[in-house]
């Protein structure tokens, strides 16, 4: 199985193509920004929420995946995932898996009460392994939106569940074969079934309910460490955050330490970035862990834009460039080659 290395194109050049594109329209309340999850679109008395995006890396669960990727950057808008397109493009020879990915959508969408209205299904020349594309849609009050770019100095950053949660379950999966004889049975099975924590439609849904919610990112490619940028960029300030402080599954410790994988770099769905003012923290924080759902904080927003830093469990500051590598697309190109 071949796999590129690749992933988002880089802030400054996102930004000089994005330009391009971006046309006035009075009812387009939030478009095509960097760091922003979903467009809001006004509808009247409520707000339209919309988002698109792609699976490239995962093969195993591929449906499930694609669901919920695009229900978390709805619910990151403090809205219910309630309509789904999905774009499906597969292989010639995987024709006999079709009804496997369709029974995996099925399954997601059923766990988040919501439906698939529409979309595509091909088998497309040239492809070596399936890629969905899919586009979400949901609702939300005028009043209650949530954005990525409202941060403000001073609020905390709260981190939900884990890093590099869908990252641990993509690489458990499609380097079964490698790992089967590097790590404990139960470890690796634990590992690869993460791919059923990577929603946070209820960590969001539960946020905006607990407290007062500045924003809220959902950390996919380049992690942890990208989905801060983002909310920096968003936001047009700049943050420090903790290592230390960050929740670290013990699965993902085991099999990201054994193929080299850097926790904060890794695609990181199934975590959920909150950034609150201190005095909304604590409830957010003690809603969510009452609820079954581990969160701590990690950091804060800072006025200086310049000081975009992660401190290392040794000390040592990560300085978080305008463009942050996903590790994934390395460790899988290394080990598969």
């Amino acid at each position: 199985m071949l796999y590129l290395i690749e992933g988002k194109l880089p802030p400054n050049l996102l930004e000089k193509y994005l330009a391009m594109l971006r046309k006035d329209d009075p009812r387009v309340v939030v478009g095509a920004s960097i760091g922003e999850d979903a467009a809001l679109i006004d509808m009247g008395d409520k707000l339209l929420v919309v988002h698109s995006d792609p699976i490239t890396g995962a093969v195993k669960n591929i449906g499930w995946y694609a669901v919920h990727i695009v229900a978390n950057d709805i619910a990151t808008r403090g809205a219910k995932p309630r309509w789904f397109l999905p774009v499906v493009m597969l292989p010639p020879e995987w024709e006999d898996r079709v009804e496997e990915i369709f029974r995996d959508m099925r399954a997601a969408i059923d766990e988040l009460d919501a439906c698939i209205v529409g979309g595509h299904t091909e088998f497309t020349p040239g492809l070596n392994r399936p890629i969905i594309s899919m586009t979400a849609l949901g609702e939300v009050e005028k009043t209650k939106y949530v954005v990525t770019g409202n941060c403000r100095p001073g609020d905390d950053i709260i981190l939900t569940k884990g890093v590099a949660i869908e990252g641990t379950s993509i690489i458990a999966n499609e380097l079964y074969e490698y790992l089967k004889d590097k790590i404990d049975e139960d470890v690796l099975r634990r590992a690869r079934a993460l791919s059923k924590q990577i929603s946070v439609v209820k960590d969001a849904l539960i946020a905006v309910e607990s407290g007062e919610v500045h924003a809220m990112h959902d950390p996919t490619e380049g992690g942890v460490a990208n989905g801060l940028l983002e909310l920096a960029l968003a936001s047009g300030y700049g943050f420090i955050a903790y290592e230390k402080d960050v929740i670290v599954l013990p699965e993902t410790e085991a099999i990201l330490g054994c193929v080299g994988a850097d926790l904060l770099t890794t695609i990181s769905s199934g975590s959920l970035l909150i950034v609150s003012p201190p005095s909304s923290t604590t409830k957010i924080i003690e809603k969510l862990k009452s609820e079954g759902i581990s969160a701590a904080k990690i950091g804060k927003i800072v006025e200086d834009s310049d000081t975009r830093i992660i401190v290392r469990k040794d000390g040592k500051e990560m300085k978080v460039s305008e463009n942050v590598k996903e590790d994934l697309w390395r460790v899988l190109a290394d080990i598969l080659k």
